[in-house]
């Protein structure tokens, strides 16, 4: 068995049990909590049985325990009181008798597979770690942290902004929001541009493109902002938002608005 053999089988048992977990609870959305958790188990367990010590194998799977936690540990917080999420609530109406067996493989094995794909810059450097560290593990580092602290920081300014009682129903803009309408997405998606960067000088290295490229995807046009952006459609306020702030890359907000 081989470290990415041994990784898909740690993903299956992992999202089996949290399947599980989530019929007993009603509540598929436990998923978007497991998913940063499902990144450090993996890695780490396959760091722990294939690793040897190698600095890049340190290196990646520390920083992907500090995001994965980081935003499992976030998730939750967000959830406290919630319920389950809107998205799940409206895939359970929509199943209806075939809830059970597409929850499990439309939610949760296909989380799986995409948890697996992502963490392919991990795997391949846990599989064979290559030289010692250089230029662009250093570039992939500095990368990471830029990433990083958008998705940390952007995060954090939305949960303090809906914590108050006058903001209720109202569209954050200060802050990174002021510069782009999804910060933390545009730091998830940088993070792990600076992982394939890590990775990119090991055997077989340039395959962790997949992993980027897919959270860019997915981010951008599947279940990240057309999902989320899907719920503020007729919003007066967003849609002036929406005609000033750049849905991705930061950029200084056009003139006119609420801002100015």
């Amino acid at each position: 068995m081989n470290v990415f053999f041994f990784s898909l089988i740690v993903l299956l048992i992992y999202m089996t049990a949290i399947f599980g977990l989530a019929l007993w609870l009603k509540d598929n959305s436990i998923v978007d909590v497991a998913y940063g958790v499902a990144f450090v188990l993996t890695c780490s367990s396959a760091f722990l049985v294939y690793g040897d010590g190698h600095a890049r194998q340190w290196l990646v799977v520390s920083l992907i325990s500090i995001w994965g936690l980081r935003l499992a540990c976030h998730i939750f917080q967000r959830k406290q009181g919630e319920g389950e999420d809107f998205r799940y609530r409206q895939w359970r109406e929509e199943w209806g008798d075939t809830f059970i067996w597409r929850s499990f493989l439309q939610i949760f094995m296909l989380q799986g597979t995409v948890i697996f794909l992502v963490a392919l810059p991990a795997l391949l450097v846990i599989n064979s770690p290559g030289e010692k560290l250089g230029a662009f593990d250093h570039l992939g580092v500095l990368v990471w942290l830029i990433g990083f602290g958008f998705e940390a920081i952007g995060d954090w300014q939305l949960l303090c902004f809906k914590r108050k009682a006058e903001n209720r129903g109202k569209i954050i803009q200060s802050g990174l929001w002021r510069y782009t309408r999804h910060p933390n997405y545009f730091g998830e998606a940088l993070l792990w541009w600076g992982l394939f960067l890590i990775a990119f000088k090991v055997p077989y290295g340039a395959v962790a493109i997949l992993s980027p490229l897919l959270i860019d995807f997915l981010l951008l046009k599947v279940s990240g902002i057309p999902m989320l952006e899907a719920k503020y459609q007729g919003n007066p306020e967003f849609s002036t938002y929406k005609e000033r702030t750049n849905a991705f890359f930061p950029w200084f907000p056009k003139p006119g608005g609420l801002n100015d």
